[in-house]
């Protein structure tokens, strides 16, 4: 590491004036080759560490999932909001050669302690949540610091001349990044969940893997020292610029009566600062000012793994045509590596070929545009996916459905209101549950029960928020029986069915599903209300005190309750769906992800390019963390909609829609009036304008040798 610095030291010096070998007579550097690799494996060790990262919060440090997501989401934004500490020093102090070696190592060392901390022998349970939140915060600053210093040190590697290959070199770098994002989404979790140490899952070694490859990527990218283009750092650029916004403020606040209008107020500091500088904050700033609604679409984004995620949990998850839920998942980074070729090779030329001029501000305002329609088919998801569940009651209000077990119809009537007007048939799936409404928090009720002309009534109390199974059954003594019972009514994430048995049998039985244990008391006792995994469950064992018996339950489908009435002729039964199984295929989510990666593609990796091709030389490490700034911002947008809207799913998704639509217009209205600027102008603009300023200093230094040596000789008086 330290032999490379010490080259550095050198190669700075030849600056933008190196020149690195091509690659097989191309117009790519070797060099950029390098970084790629690294950059993948980067990557790789950062996803891979993230995607068991809520799984070691609640199953190893044992914190309950608010906390989990909490402090997750907490780390994910750290990790964009250090990239401005990265690219100050890069841009200010170090290099970003040298800014990238240093911060992987802190980045490595995060990994290390993160490990560490994972290993049960190690100290207590104190102990290893020190260890995890200190690796995590030196992840942060690892992974943020060197973000935008890698891409903007790949663009730099390229000479002016070849923009083309530069802009492609942004798509390469986006596809190491993604598939390294796949490839560790993969791995990762075999490693936690397949691979056991300590007595446990191995969430060491599934940390260890990701800081092994960090280590490879430091190694690789050390490795092309030689051949990397390294532009020197400018100073201490942030005091700079900031000192010349101070005095342009400043002088103008004094002399705007007395002196005659600029053009632009950072015109003002030029009577101190150098004309070179003012102009590269200028061209900043009104990069800066576009990046204003950009936000927008990384709140829509970064949705995927959050409001996307859980509508897939209340879908059907079933295997079609190899797709499942975990490819659901990765959908995202499998479709951009193959949109990024398409788009480049087919996609753009042909829209060129339309004589259709595609710049990249019309490209990220047409990414936007697809996003919004990406949340527009998410809505239309979500609308059919919520008529499968059930949701929870508001304030002063109960949910309650009701089971006639007796053999005959039966007429339920609550004093007041009409909830249950119809007959119910005996042992029929219930229809639905029914909104009961309370006078307060809860409501004793009479509720009147009609069988074969004979009324009966119960006296049962309701509490708000609560969602309640009422059983009508008769006694051995011919009365009728009510009992109420409080449901679970959420679905699983998983997928995974609930299922419940009643025993109308005069024994007990206990019954074995798959690995689950079920108990039923005698005369209708109900079990526990037990998830179980999707799949057909036949031949389940129930045992009585006298006897074995086996029973076919058939399918118990995604998302499903079912409730199952062991019959007393024999042991037959009898299976309810309470809660309707998730009937949407999770394949209808696949529109929304092709909307959105096409989106992502013309939007995000335009940007990375523009944010980098629009920076001066001195700030291109400071203008792609601003860019980077924006997923944060994003993220916070989301929190506040989320935690302050207070609306249903659909409803959200189309207003994020609808709000990305409306920043797209705003966006393409700036975007008109941008000047679009070559950095590399402006430095042979001003290179030009230092020499002629050279050649006056010198032809006025010539005359004025010339006229001294004109002048009479002065003779001593």
């Amino acid at each position: 590491v330290f032999s490379a610095l010490d080259k550095d030291v050198d190669a700075e010096d030849h600056g933008k004036g190196q020149r690195s070998p091509k690659l097989c007579g191309t117009n790519y550097p070797v060099s950029i080759a390098f970084i790629v690799v690294n950059e993948f494996c980067e990557r790789f060790s950062y996803y891979g560490m993230k995607a068991v990262l809520t799984l070691y919060f609640i199953h190893y440090l044992n914190w309950d999932k608010d906390l989990s997501t909490a402090v997750y989401h907490a780390f994910s934004s750290l990790c964009y909001f250090t990239p401005l500490l990265g690219a100050l020093i890069a841009d200010s102090w170090l290099g970003k050669f040298k800014t990238i070696i240093y911060l992987s190592i802190v980045y490595v060392i995060g990994h290390v302690v993160k490990s560490v901390g994972a290993i049960p022998d190690v100290g207590d349970s104190t102990l290893h949540i020190a260890l995890s939140m200190v690796g995590l915060v030196l992840i942060a600053f690892g992974t943020g610091g060197i973000k935008p210093c890698v891409a903007a040190f790949g663009g730099d590697q390229f000479d002016e001349e070849n923009v083309k290959e530069r802009t492609k070199f942004f798509s390469i770098f986006y596809m190491s990044i993604n598939a390294g994002s796949v490839l560790s989404t993969i791995v990762t979790p075999i490693l936690r969940g397949d691979v056991k140490c300590f007595g446990g899952d191995c969430y060491a070694l599934a940390f260890g893997v990701p800081a092994a490859l960090m280590v490879i990527a430091l190694v690789v990218f050390i490795s092309g020292s030689g051949l990397y283009k390294k532009s020197p750092p400018e100073g201490n650029v942030l005091v700079r610029v900031c000192k010349c916004i101070g005095f342009a403020i400043q002088n103008r606040w004094r002399n705007s009566k007395k002196s005659p209008k600029k053009s632009h107020w950072l015109d003002w500091a030029e009577e101190k600062y150098p004309k070179r500088l003012i102009q590269e904050i200028k061209m900043v700033f009104r990069v800066l000012v576009l990046y204003i609604p950009l936000p927008m679409f990384w709140a829509l984004f970064d949705q995927q793994g959050s409001r996307w995620t859980l509508q897939a949990t209340r879908m059907n998850m079933d295997f079609v045509m190899g797709v499942c839920f975990c490819v659901v998942k990765m959908l995202n980074a499998l479709l951009i590596l193959v949109f990024i070729p398409i788009f480049d090779m087919g996609i753009y030329p042909l829209i060129g070929l339309c004589r259709i001029k595609l710049t990249p501000l019309r490209k990220m305002a047409v990414g936007m545009i697809l996003a919004a329609i990406a949340f527009c088919a998410a809505t239309v998801v979500e609308i059919n996916v919520i008529k499968t569940v059930v949701e929870p009651s508001p304030a002063k209000e109960s949910l309650v459905q009701v089971y006639n077990l007796m053999d005959s119809d039966v007429t339920v009537q609550f004093p007041g209101h009409t909830v249950f007007s119809d007959p119910l048939k005996p042992n029929e799936d219930p229809s639905g549950y029914t909104s009961l409404p309370l006078t307060g928090e809860s409501q004793l009720y009479t509720v009147t029960v009609i069988h074969n002309g004979a009324e009966s009534q119960c006296e049962l109390t309701f509490t708000e928020r609560t969602a309640y199974s009422l059983f009508l059954h008769t006694a051995q003594s011919g009365d009728i029986v009510c009992k109420l019972v409080n449901d679970h009514i959420t679905k699983s994430e998983t997928g995974a069915a609930y299922l419940r048995f009643i025993n109308t049998h005069t024994e007990n039985i206990n019954i074995t599903v798959g690995t689950d244990e079920f108990y039923a008391a005698a005369n209708y006792g109900i079990s526990q209300n037990i998830s179980v995994p999707r799949g057909e469950y036949n031949g389940v064992v129930c045992e009585t005190n006298s006897n074995q018996y086996h029973i076919d339950l058939g399918l118990l489908d995604f998302g499903a309750f079912y409730t199952v009435i062991l019959s007393k002729v024999g042991l037959t039964t009898i299976k309810m769906e309470d809660i309707q199984a998730n009937n949407i295929h999770i394949t209808w989510q696949i529109p929304q992800y092709v909307f959105l990666t096409a989106g992502e593609v013309m939007f995000s990796i335009t940007g990375l390019e523009f944010s980098y091709s629009q920076a001066p030389a001195s700030m291109k490490s400071v203008l792609q963390a601003g860019w980077l700034m924006t997923v944060a911002f994003g993220n916070v947008i989301v929190l506040i909609v989320a935690e302050g809207a207070g609306m249903e799913q659909w409803a959200e998704f189309l207003l994020f829609a609808g709000l990305l639509v409306a920043v797209s217009i705003i966006f393409s209205i700036m975007a008109y009036f941008y000047t679009y600027v070559d950095p590399d102008q402006l430095d042979k603009t001003f290179r030009e304008d230092t020499d002629d300023e050279k050649v006056k200093s010198s032809d006025s230094k010539k005359k004025e040798t010339v006229s001294l040596t004109d002048m009479p000789k002065q003779t001593k008086m």
